[in-house]
């Protein structure tokens, strides 16, 4: 088992309310204070207290620091941290959570990393933020870290480049790849040092993994929100590493709605898109505007197949565009096997999760090209291949 801390980021997440989360569940103040001591920054000082937010109790850290900083690039900050003689995965995690930043903050501004001044994230509070947030794991022996979806609004926000827009650009950079969900209000959810931290440090975004829960600790944001509570929460536990855990592969959504397209050309357009590429097409009866009734035809297809099905599907229909959503799907093992029905060969397809058989299933047009040649029903066929893939399965897991 290895032990993992889950961040659930119920009203966003930034780099005191992580610290103070962390905190909250168990981890060392003594030792994050004498760690941060060490970056070398006169007057730094860490006030940890308790602040209540809606219904809940949180952690609330403060970091306050000298009022006149140097500006600090990264090299600086990676001297401050270097210098600082943190435990080597906590010095690691705080490196490259900058290094992050200094790529991000460069594709916004059209600069190179090494170029970057740092502003509100090189001050000493984010510095003691993310140095705080990465000896408060090594502190708990967090060997693993995953995180929920992240809520973000539209609005603006103050910084030392002038106005910007919310999610800051950064934010939105160093976020690539994680799931959000837009929320109202135009408060700044997610801060470009909690971005950086979440970034850097989480495998995984999503559910809760399957862990045995430990410990719960909550971090408080600097206002209350209103809509819900302004903290961040961190589950602590050990991971079920035994949990079955089928691979997942992306995935993209193509499907358009029709009314005015005639149903006998509906399976024209399902087969077109199949054609194209597309893992499975389908179709659903739909309500449509005026009250007319309408269809949408779906395809799941893989990326790399996402233009060709759209393609497909614009030229074999009326449609005049379709939408598009990806995704992440959940996918068993598959291999095939043959199996001889009455002198035909019939293809099974096996689904293997973490190598055991959890699924048997013949291919349809096997069955149904077996049935035409030999004169048998389809079923019949069906339910002979699949008892004989059942027979095939038992022997083999008896040897």
């Amino acid at each position: 088992m290895s032990r993992l801390a889950y961040i659930d980021c119920v009203g966003g997440v930034a780099g005191d309310m992580l610290l103070g989360a962390l905190l909250d569940a168990g981890a060392d103040a003594d030792l994050v204070r004498s760690g941060l001591a060490r970056l070398g920054i006169e007057d730094l000082e860490v006030r940890i207290g308790r602040a209540r937010r809606g219904p809940l109790d949180a952690a609330r850290v403060e970091v306050v620091g000298p009022p006149d900083q140097p500006p600090r690039g990264p090299r600086e900050v990676r001297e401050l941290i270097e210098g600082a003689r943190l435990p080597p995965r906590a010095r690691e995690r705080a490196l490259t959570t900058f290094d992050r930043l200094a790529v991000a903050e460069g594709r916004v501004h059209g600069i190179a990393p090494e170029e970057v001044t740092f502003h509100e994230v090189g001050a000493a509070d984010a510095l003691a933020d993310v140095c705080g947030v990465a000896l408060a794991l090594e502190s708990l022996g967090v060997e693993r870290i995953a995180c929920s979806p992240l809520p973000v609004a539209r609005g603006v926000v103050a910084s030392a480049h002038g106005p910007l827009p919310l999610p800051a650009p950064a934010t939105l950079a160093l976020l690539e790849g994680a799931p959000l969900h837009g929320v109202e209000g135009d408060e700044e959810l997610v801060t470009p040092t909690g971005a950086a931290l979440v970034g850097a440090l989480v495998e995984g975004f999503g559910p809760l993994p399957a862990l045995r829960l430990e410990a719960t600790g909550y971090g408080a944001g600097a206002r209350e929100l209103g809509r819900v509570p302004n903290v961040v929460r961190v589950l602590l536990g050990e991971a079920d590493e035994a949990a079955p855990r089928a691979p997942t592969q992306p995935v993209s959504l193509v499907e358009t709605n029709l009314d005015d397209l005639s149903p006998e050309l509906v399976p024209d357009a399902a087969q077109s898109a199949t054609a194209a590429g597309a893992l499975d097409v389908w179709t659903t009866p739909a309500g449509m505007k005026k009250g007319r009734p309408g269809v949408i035809v779906s395809a799941l297809v893989r990326p790399e197949r996402e233009a060709a099905v759209a393609e497909a599907l614009l030229r074999s229909t009326t449609a005049l565009g379709v939408r598009v959503a990806r995704f992440e799907r959940v996918e068993l093992e598959r291999e095939w096997r043959a199996i001889e029905v009455s002198g035909e060969a019939v293809r099974v397809k096996l689904g293997r999760l973490d190598g055991d058989v959890v699924n048997v299933a013949p291919e349809h047009d096997d069955c149904a090209r077996a049935a035409e040649r030999t004169g048998r029903s389809t079923v019949s066929i069906w339910s002979a291949a699949l008892a004989a893939g059942q027979r095939w399965l038992a022997e083999e897991e008896r040897a």
